[in-house]
């Protein structure tokens, strides 16, 4: 069982920047793809950016890339959103989620979901 922890969602003005946080319980957080997905109101659930465990590869949604970058420090099993040059469209609960496995996934088949961080970017 995993548990995830979103942090540092907030306001911001257009063209600021937010570092999103997500902390995982458990020892075998290097052996889990991270993602992270944003749901907009009155829309799906968006798949943002995914990390493989060893971080060394990354995929990015063509609307963020360019802007945000995804990291993870296994060290303190903690995955990271850097979201620069926001938005109004990039309005959303921003989720973290864990996949027990190697393939960079952009569905929402993962298996474990953070309860989520409100970002709101104002223009």
């Amino acid at each position: 069982q995993v548990q995830l922890v979103e942090s540092g969602g907030g306001l911001v003005q257009a063209g600021g920047s937010l570092r999103l946080s997500c902390a995982a319980s458990g020892r075998t957080f290097s052996r889990y793809t991270m993602g992270w997905f944003r749901q907009a109101p009155g829309k799906e659930r968006e798949f943002v950016a995914a990390i493989r465990g060893s971080g060394g590869n990354t995929y990015y949604a063509d609307s963020v890339k360019g802007r945000f970058t995804i990291s993870r420090d296994n060290a303190k099993s903690t995955a990271y959103l850097q979201m620069n040059s926001l938005k109004p469209e990039d309005t959303a609960v921003y989720y973290c989620a864990a996949r027990y496995s190697i393939v960079l996934v952009t569905t929402t088949d993962y298996d474990y979901w953070g309860q989520g961080t409100q970002v709101t970017v104002s223009s």
